[in-house]
């Protein structure tokens, strides 16, 4: 597992899509998770602080004792954790915007099914910005070519599969989302550009160290899959601070390293 960041109390890794980043009875057959793989790795138990959800990929940031897993996850409820993703959707969306739109519940039939059924939807806010646009001479659906946008996106709260949702109510869904996302337009992406998973990568956190006080600033690299999609769509000139980047460097809140 790549590690981004580690001192004597948290951790940083850079999930890879497709793992579940702590075991499930959801999915008992599964035995390569994060928490069980990083524990291994470094030789001590590590608690988790929030969470990615098994197909997208990025910094995922762990408590190294429960008091420090308890003041980090309390940063992230009280909105004190700037997230920054960045995605790969349908169609063109340019320039900057704001969702607000609030968002019910997801639940799960097996594991949520003695929860209340009818609450009332949650607020939920997410940022975007455009940053590249493609059209590439390839027929999925009824127009002889498609459409493609990368986006930066920054989510104010953190409801489940927030972003996928919020993209797909904006008509832009995001590639490889099988909930929420246009299956065709997923499978011809993957027949297309050999690209197949949730184009959803959690790129940076910004945050405050919970005991030195010192501000952090997390990235994640660009995985094969990714550098592989942006090379087709002639963007690799874009993210050059996770354009094959193992090992990131803390960074200040400026942004600066």
């Amino acid at each position: 597992m790549e590690i981004i960041y580690q001192d004597q109390h948290l951790i940083a890794v850079n999930k890879p899509a497709g793992w579940l980043v702590h075991r499930s009875w959801l999915d008992r057959k599964e035995k390569v998770v994060v928490m069980q793989t990083v524990r291994d790795q470094i030789g001590q138990h590590v608690f988790t602080v929030h969470r990615l959800d098994r197909p997208t990929s990025g910094v995922l940031l762990m408590g190294l004792s429960a008091e420090v897993a308890r003041l980090l996850a309390q940063s992230f409820e009280q909105r004190q954790v700037s997230k920054t993703y960045h995605a790969v959707v349908r169609g063109f969306l340019d320039g900057e915007g704001t969702v607000d739109y609030p968002l019910t519940e997801e639940l799960d039939k097996i594991a949520d099914k003695f929860s209340q059924q009818d609450k009332a939807a949650q607020p939920a806010v997410s940022h975007y910005r455009g940053l590249a646009q493609v059209e590439m001479p390839v027929a999925i659906g009824r127009y002889p070519s498609s459409r493609f946008s990368l986006v930066e996106l920054q989510p104010e709260t953190g409801r489940k599969h927030q972003l996928r949702r919020h993209l797909a109510h904006l008509r832009h869904p995001i590639l490889g989302d099988t909930k929420h996302g246009d299956l065709r337009q997923n499978r011809g992406v993957a027949e297309h550009f050999a690209c197949a998973g949730l184009m959803l990568h959690a790129s940076e956190l910004r945050l405050t160290h919970p005991v030195s006080g010192e501000p952090l600033c997390l990235r994640a690299g660009l995985d094969a899959r990714w550098q592989h999609l942006m090379t087709q769509f002639g963007w690799h000139h874009y993210l050059p601070e996770l354009w094959g980047v193992e090992f990131p460097a803390p960074c200040r809140q400026d942004g600066t390293n």
